[in-house]
């Protein structure tokens, strides 16, 4: 028989939280996403349009993993067609801050990692 605390133990598949965070939100297209619903709500084809070389595949996994990690939700309309639209969690809106600073870091230091790539090259 388990006690209470063991039924509500969480099983972290990582138990380092840079490393669970970071290995979920640092690929290549989750911060644009993110970055795309900052401002609005949007439904996939606006988000496809708004990131532009993304493939509807990658998008459709990313915005699934997202979900899945509480960072966005999806809301589905029972229309026809059917309309599904993707929003910011307070979670989401929570990392806005941080990932709005790592962006402007990575504007500013763009050009001199650049460099220090090129003449690393030579």
């Amino acid at each position: 028989m388990t006690n209470d605390l063991e039924d509500n133990m969480i099983d972290f598949e990582q138990p380092c939280p840079i490393r669970d965070v970071l290995d979920r939100i640092g690929d290549q297209w989750s911060l644009l996403v993110l970055k795309a619903l900052e401002i609005q709500t949007l439904r996939f084809n606006s988000l496809h349009r708004e990131i532009g070389d993304i493939s509807r595949q990658m998008l459709s996994r990313t915005l699934k993993k997202l979900e899945n990690d509480g960072y966005i939700s999806r809301t589905i309309y029972a229309e026809v067609p059917p309309r599904v639209e993707y929003t910011l969690t307070d979670l989401g809106g929570s990392f806005l801050k941080p990932m709005n600073i790592l962006i402007q870091w990575a504007n500013d230091n763009h050009e001199a990692i650049c460099l220090a790539r090129k003449n690393l090259s030579q």
